[in-house]
């Protein structure tokens, strides 16, 4: 039997993490780590630093270069499959290779995963493609920390106004759709356009935060007329510096 263990690690911050998590990762015989390229070499030694100063045991460590998602195929989700796909084919090739090294005993491959596992990431649809494609594999959830709440936590604010819904939806989903019905407070994800200055402003308070949770987090909030301005200034100016960013608001009208 071979298990994998998706292992929720939060969102940059080694402390952030669960003694569940840690002694998942302590009983892996190898764990994943990806490599996302030189501008976001920061996610991967996160990683590293788990594993070298926290973990109490040394489970073989084998690294893998993340394939590019082809950002120019037509269709967004066609793209976002073919991405997939290619990213399955990695790991079961990574697993297979690992198994045949333990002939007849027991396989535990444990994968870090940014924020949860639940929560706008794909470990676990990659996971269900290995088990369709035929795969003898157990899979595992440890949830983690998620950047929603860590946004939450550094502004010092309730996710929700008492009793009201929230909803929790896309860049892409609020630039194209516009505000969602249902709901007067909205937390956007993935959001690589700022797209809420395609919003009505008047009326809307937005909190903001990038690299939440790492010792680089900047955070900014206020009514969305008045910060929105600073925020996508401060968002370019710190993705030229880092070559990468991670993001999050949370929009209230």
């Amino acid at each position: 039997m071979m298990r994998l263990s998706l292992v929720g690690i939060g969102s940059g911050n080694p402390e952030h993490l669960t003694l569940q998590a840690i002694r998942t990762l302590e009983g892996a015989d190898v764990i994943l780590l990806p490599r996302k390229g030189d501008e976001k070499t920061e996610l991967a030694d996160v990683r590293r630093i788990i594993v070298r100063d926290i973990l109490q045991t040394n489970p073989k460590v084998v690294e893998f270069d993340y394939p590019q998602r082809d950002e120019k195929t037509p269709k967004y989700l066609d793209g976002v499959n073919t991405w997939h796909d290619e990213l399955a084919a990695i790991w079961a090739g990574l697993i297979t290779a690992e198994a045949s090294q333990k002939p007849g005993d027991d396989l535990c491959v444990a994968l870090m995963v940014w924020g949860d596992p639940s929560l706008y990431d794909s470990t676990l649809r990659i996971a269900e493609r290995l088990l369709a494609q035929g795969m003898t594999l157990s899979v595992s959830v440890v949830p983690g920390v998620t950047s929603l709440q860590m946004l939450t936590a550094a502004h010092a604010i309730p996710l929700n106004d008492l009793g009201a819904p929230v909803i929790i939806t896309t860049g892409r989903q609020l630039r194209d759709q516009g505000w969602p019905q249902g709901a007067d407070t909205v937390a956007v994800m993935l959001d690589g356009q700022c797209s809420f200055q395609h919003l009505q402003p008047n009326g809307v308070r937005i909190w903001w935060g990038a690299y939440v949770g790492m010792p680089q987090q900047i955070l900014c909030e206020g009514p969305l007329s008045d910060v929105a301005d600073d925020i996508i200034k401060a968002r370019a100016k710190a993705r030229a510096e880092h070559g990468w960013i991670m993001d999050i608001y949370l929009l209230r009208r």
